[in-house]
């Protein structure tokens, strides 16, 4: 039953796996191609970036190493190859988060006016070496993921409920590890997550308020654009959640229960990058467009799916009829 459920998971993660390349894969070429247009990328552009690298490696790493549990069933590769494949997952989960946690945070500064003066500040200085922050990112996720090798051990099992070359906590040291480890790649982003979509949703509601207040009720409320991107921040920040609840509950199934569970971890962690980076495309206007164009296209080929084209024309008319309202 367990050898059933590892080949489940793995098959499906399989299936994730090309989604979450094709997806992050797309809004990396669009966003090269952006630049050759506008020669000037924006703070968002360059961490959604990096966000679709990490995404990308972390998968295509993370597939690699299921693959290898799954065929090498006697564990006859040696343990130094997993561990190092482990230790990259780590850490580009970790990347991950932070990316993430950074994107969220960057929104919320474009969208919520502070008036501390010191606070404004830090953000601008955070913004103004974006580059070198995403860069700062994978590395400080690197460096956190290295003591791995020395207070974990390597549980190179060959029996049916085992996985090779896991590594795991068997003394108080790597439990207390782990937990560090947990808090700095899921709790604490996830608390600056948290603290954007507050923030973001206080914003809200103040702005929508006011809006309704000065058209006396006249009619609902419009923000258009920038209503898109608070969706968009809030839903990633929704699923980040859910992710969070499911792989802390996991981790301390592998933790305290030593159960074969890590291959569950990869899988939560490819819904994750997956429904994510389909997020970001629906945020990002300029993508969803080109997705949507591109898509249409290619349904040309296949007259009898024409049924499936999304709608384009129709939202470009809509939105001058739109401003003219205003």
């Amino acid at each position: 039953m367990i050898v059933e459920g590892k080949l489940s998971i793995w098959i499906l993660t399989g299936v994730l796996a090309v989604t979450t390349v094709f997806f992050n894969v797309y809004i990396f070429m669009m966003s090269l191609w952006n630049k050759k247009e506008k020669k000037q990328r924006g703070p968002s552009e360059t961490i959604i970036i990096a966000l679709s690298v990490a995404d990308v490696v972390h998968q295509l790493v993370c597939y690699l190493w299921m693959t290898m549990d799954e065929v090498d069933y006697l564990c006859r590769i040696t343990e130094m190859i997993y561990t190092v494949l482990l230790l990259l997952i780590f850490s580009f989960k970790f990347t991950i988060m932070w990316d993430t946690s950074f994107l969220t945070f960057y929104y919320s500064t474009k969208l919520v006016n502070t008036p501390n003066q010191c606070y404004t500040h830090i953000q601008a200085i955070i913004l103004k070496h974006v580059t070198l922050a995403v860069v700062l990112i994978p590395l400080c996720g690197l460096a956190t993921c290295m003591p791995m090798l020395a207070v974990f051990h390597r549980n190179n099992g060959t029996s049916a409920d085992k996985d090779c070359g896991v590594l795991m906590p068997d003394t108080s040291s790597g439990k207390a590890y782990d937990v560090v480890y947990l808090l700095l790649s899921d709790v604490l982003p996830g608390l600056v997550m948290f603290k954007c979509c507050i923030s973001i949703s206080v914003h809200l509601a103040i702005h929508l308020r006011n809006m309704k207040a000065s058209t006396n009720g006249a009619h609902a409320p419009k923000l258009g654009s920038q209503m898109r991107v608070i969706k968009m921040a809030l839903s990633i920040v929704a699923i980040f959640l859910l992710f969070l609840v499911v792989d802390l509950y996991v981790n301390y199934q592998i933790v305290v229960h030593h159960t074969s569970g890590i291959g569950l971890s990869f899988f939560f962690t490819s819904v994750y990058t997956t429904v994510t980076a389909m997020i970001l495309i629906y945020g990002k206007k300029t993508l969803w467009k080109a997705l949507k164009h591109d898509f249409n296209l290619s349904l040309d080929e296949f007259p009898c799916l024409s049924c499936l084209k999304l709608p384009e024309k129709k939202a470009e008319k809509a939105e001058p009829s739109t401003q003219h309202k205003s």
